[in-house]
């Protein structure tokens, strides 16, 4: 199996602002995990105070091991679980899922602190891409979108928009129904990337769907999955400083 790479993510209590500060490359075939914190925690600790995790204490360093870190094993349903078939449907994933396709795909949030996790966006030879995400912000729209939102189906297509005024992060990517209800956001973390696809890429080659509708008793955060494809024009996604892990 081909090598895979997730970021952690941290957000800020005060501006709520989030901060890809380290990677996890993962071959799960070969047993070797290595985690490396990234420019962005650096950024993160200038701007926001960041504090370095207690299991990866030094900055500069290339920690490695043969077994899942805690730290990401923690935020991996037990397989022993007697909800586990159902937990992995609500993630649109098979019983033959691994820990880090699980990682992938239910953002690794825990309700106890303030990181999250996601993939790299793996950008094709083409330049097109596909993600996966669950909405965020979708409790905080107004009466009638999320009157709209308890109808959506899936497999009905969403509109994805730049939004250049948020109070928050400045600039953020809204999702739309295709009868023009906001219905929430795309995470925070993934917008700078998703935003070069509205941008600068292909503009007749992006487009958005619902995945899976979870209702109640599902976590809120894992509501509504959502796909979108698009493609770059010779833009590379998570490439900035930001990812670039501090040690080599």
């Amino acid at each position: 199996m081909t090598p895979r790479t997730l970021f952690l993510a941290w957000q800020e209590k005060d501006r709520r602002q989030w901060f890809p500060v380290g990677r996890l490359d993962a071959d799960v075939t070969r047993r070797a995990y290595r985690f490396r914190y990234t420019g962005g925690a650096k950024r993160a600790q200038a701007e926001a105070g960041f504090p370095l995790l207690i299991e990866f204490p030094e900055l500069e360093e290339d920690y490695r091991t043969s077994r899942l870190f805690p730290l990401f094993r923690n935020r991996v349903i037990n397989p022993g679980r007697p909800d586990l078939k159902e937990y992995l449907r609500n993630l649109d994933l098979g019983h033959e899922a691994d820990p880090i396709e699980i990682l992938a795909a239910n953002g690794g949030y825990r309700a106890t602190d303030a990181y999250e996790v996601f993939p790299k966006i793996e950008r094709e030879d083409d330049g097109s891409f596909s993600c996966r995400f669950f909405l965020h912000g979708w409790r905080h729209v107004n009466s009638a979108a999320q009157e709209r939102l308890a109808r959506l189906t899936p497999g009905e297509g969403l509109y994805v928009t730049l939004e250049l005024t948020n109070p928050v992060t400045r600039f953020a990517v809204q999702i739309q129904t295709e009868d023009y209800f906001m219905i929430g956001w795309a995470p925070r973390y993934l917008a700078a990337d998703l935003a070069m696809a509205l941008v600068a890429g292909v503009p007749d080659r992006y487009s958005a769907r619902v995945v899976r509708i979870n209702p109640q008793p599902a976590p809120s955060k894992q509501r509504v999955l959502i796909e979108l494809q698009g493609r770059w024009n010779g833009y590379e996604p998570m490439n900035g400083s930001d990812y670039q892990p501090v040690v080599d």
